[in-house]
This record gives structure tokens, C-alpha cells and sequence, in this order.
């Protein structure tokens, strides 16, 4: 009797570890299937060491949460977090984002990482830029703030990053000569700051500088840029008049960027919805990408 009880024991296990290995086949299988559909994000450090120009810094990075998503503040190391599309999408263009936050915060989820995922899953190759800021010390922004000397750790993260895409682009799929530049208020200052450079062989191929542009002194206007997209609202009670002495400098280089002006959506829109026609800026430029050449024709 104690031998048929253990041999029905027996086969209970065999039976059992069978049913786990079935289970584990099918996993595999399902992975293998799954694996094509979906892409990660990675993030890499930006300079190889300690970024230049910041080695006495202390402060620690901190995350805060605020009604419009996650807020990074002492950002020390910078990085570059890529998301790529799926190959069977990718077109081959990569976009280098840089979110806002007056250079003393980055918000790094509404102008960072939900624009980044948007193109990257309309076959944009895109690439956060989490730069450098000084130490915030107090609330809100500082009535003295130097936007100068506050944003150039980030135009200097923000020349590093375009080198590394352009160096690293057969290895993410993405074409040399079709890699931009995007950014937010303080992030479009860090845009404007790569793209009016004096070296032309560091700007982007195409800059696309949202509700900002250079807030502190604005550069030489130089020869050869490359297309320009800009988008604004007319509501903009913060930085309304820099937006658009921004503009009127470049048409005065004869120059003709691509401008949309919406009647309400504020300052910082970015990727909120609050049920205006800013709301669909990143439609306007995914067809703008299109007229380019920089995008598929049915996203």
C-alpha cells in the first residue's frame, strides 16, 4: 500500500514538473513574440567623467512631485535617456528633448518623458536631456536669476548630447544628418543656445525652440541654420515678449521658422490637455517633420 501511495506520488511530481516546464516553454514562446512590440528606455551618463565647469558642486538631486508631474531640482550628473521605436517604424530621425523649469528644475515628465514617449511611438527616435542646473535654495524662481549664467551648464550638456547621438547613431538607428533639437521655456533656451553656435558643424539639423528661445541676451543671428519650428501661446503671462523678440530677431536674419501662435494654452503647456488648440502642437510638428522629409507620411 506504501508503495502504490509512493508511486502515485511519483507521478503526481512527474505530472506536475511537466505541467511547469509546458508553462515555462509557453513564457518563452510569448517572449519571443512580445519582444518586437515592445522598446525600453536606457539611460546613459552624458560626459564621461565629472561634467565640466560643475566639479565643486554638492547638491544632492532630488524628485518633487507637482500637479503637472514629476519635477527634478540640483541636477548634478547629466544624462541622456534614449527611446527608440520599434525598426519596423523608426524613420531614421532622432529628436534631443530638453524640458523646462527657468534652469533652476527641469520638468522632466510633461516636457521630458511624455513628448519622448509620443515620438518615439510615431517612429522618432528620441533622446531625454537631463542637464545640469544650479542648486535651487528657495521657492519659485529667484527674482535675481541670471538666465545667462543659470542655462549655460545646460547649452553645454545640451552641445555634449548632440556630439553623442550623432556618435552613437548606427547603433540606434538613426541618421546623422536628421537629429534635432527640442525644448521647453528654459529647455528652449538650452535649444536656442546649441543651434545659434558659432561652430555649424554642432547645431542640429532642424531646432524646434516651445514657448522660449534665449532669455538672456540674444546671440549673433549666424548664417546657415537649419529649419526652425515654434510654438507659443498668446496668453503667455511669463515669458510672452522674449518668445517674440526671439522670432522677430531671426525673420530679421531673413530667416522664415515655422510658427504657430495659439490664442490660449498659456505658458508651459507642453503635454497637457486643457481643451485648446495648444493641446495639438505636436500634431502641427509631427506635420511639420513630415514636410521635411523627417517623418512618415502616415504616422
Amino acid at each position: 500500500m506504501e508503495f502504490a501511495e509512493g508511486q502515485a506520488h511519483s507521478s503526481c511530481v512527474r505530472n506536475f514538473t511537466r505541467w511547469l516546464l509546458s508553462l515555462s516553454r509557453l513564457f518563452v514562446i510569448s517572449l519571443i513574440y512580445l519582444l518586437p512590440c515592445c522598446t525600453w528606455a536606457q539611460t546613459f551618463n552624458l560626459w564621461p567623467g565629472v561634467a565640466p565647469g560643475s566639479e565643486r558642486w554638492t547638491q544632492k538631486e532630488q524628485s518633487v512631485e507637482a500637479p503637472y508631474g514629476t519635477v527634478l531640482i540640483n541636477v548634478v550628473t547629466p544624462t541622456l535617456t534614449a527611446y527608440l521605436p520599434e525598426k519596423s517604424r523608426a524613420t531614421g530621425t532622432g529628436i534631443i528633448v530638453a524640458p523646462g523649469g527657468a534652469c533652476v528644475a527641469l520638468a522632466i515628465k510633461h516636457e521630458g518623458s511624455d513628448v519622448a514617449e509620443w515620438l518615439r511611438d510615431h517612429g522618432v527616435a528620441a533622446f531625454l536631456l537631463k542637464y545640469r542646473i544650479p542648486e535651487k535654495k528657495g521657492e519659485g524662481i529667484p527674482a535675481d536669476l541670471n538666465m545667462d549664467e543659470a542655462c549655460k551648464y545646460g547649452i553645454a550638456d545640451g552641445i555634449q548630447a548632440l556630439k553623442l547621438v550623432r556618435q552613437r547613431a548606427p547603433e540606434w538607428g538613426v541618421a546623422p544628418d536628421k537629429i534635432g533639437f527640442m525644448g521647453f521655456s528654459a529647455g528652449a533656451m538650452v535649444t536656442s543656445g546649441v543651434l545659434l553656435q558659432e561652430d555649424a558643424t554642432l547645431r542640429p539639423n532642424f531646432a524646434a525652440p516651445i514657448y522660449g528661445g534665449p532669455f538672456g541676451k540674444i546671440p549673433a543671428i549666424p548664417a546657415k541654420l537649419p529649419p526652425i519650428f515654434m510654438a507659443w501661446a498668446q496668453d503667455d503671462g511669463l515669458v510672452l515678449d522674449q518668445i517674440v523678440r526671439f522670432y522677430e530677431a531671426l525673420r530679421a536674419a531673413a530667416y522664415k521658422p515655422e510658427a504657430h501662435i495659439y490664442s490660449s494654452g498659456g505658458h508651459g503647456f507642453g503635454m497637457k490637455k486643457q481643451g485648446t488648440s495648444s493641446d495639438h502642437w505636436i500634431e502641427e510638428f509631427y506635420f511639420w517633420l513630415q514636410a521635411q522629409g523627417l517623418a512618415r507620411t502616415s504616422p
